[in-house]
C-alpha cells in the first residue's frame, strides 16, 4: 500500500496550489479519502474528506469555501485545490484513506487505515 501526497511548495498569500495523493496497493474506489495537516507545534488537523464515490465532501471550518477535495477513481488520484491560502495555512499535508466509516464522521478520526508521507506548503510573501 503506497499514499503519496505532492505539488505542495511555497506560495505567496492569496495564492493557490493544487496538492495531488496517487495511492496504490488497495482498490481506490472502496476507501473514504482525506486530507490532515500538521504545522510545527499545532495539532494535527482534520480538514477535507470526500465519500468513496467522489459525490460528498466535508470540510474544516478553516479551510471551508477556500479549499476543494476531489477524486478521480479512474487514476487512482484525489486531489486538494488550496485557494486563498494564508501563512496560517503552512504545514506538512497528509492524505488518508478509510475503508470503513462515514464520510461525515472522517474529520474527527484520530487514526486511518494508511496515510502517506506528506507534502510541505509553505505560505509567505
Amino acid at each position: 500500500v503506497q499514499l503519496q501526497a505532492f505539488e505542495g511548495g511555497l506560495v505567496q498569500p492569496g495564492g493557490s496550489l493544487r496538492l495531488s495523493c496517487a495511492a496504490s496497493g488497495f482498490t481506490f474506489g472502496n476507501y473514504i479519502m482525506g486530507w490532515f495537516r500538521q504545522a510545527p507545534g499545532k495539532e494535527r488537523e482534520s480538514i477535507a474528506a470526500v465519500s468513496r464515490d467522489g459525490g460528498t465532501t466535508y470540510y474544516a471550518d478553516s479551510v471551508k469555501g477556500r479549499f476543494t477535495i476531489s477524486r478521480d477513481n479512474t487514476k487512482n488520484t484525489m486531489y486538494l485545490q488550496m485557494n486563498s491560502l494564508n501563512p496560517e495555512d503552512t504545514a506538512v499535508y497528509y492524505c488518508a484513506a478509510d475503508r470503513l466509516g462515514f464520510t461525515g464522521k472522517w474529520l474527527s478520526k484520530l487514526t486511518h487505515d494508511y496515510w502517506g508521507q506528506g507534502t510541505q506548503v509553505t505560505v509567505s510573501s
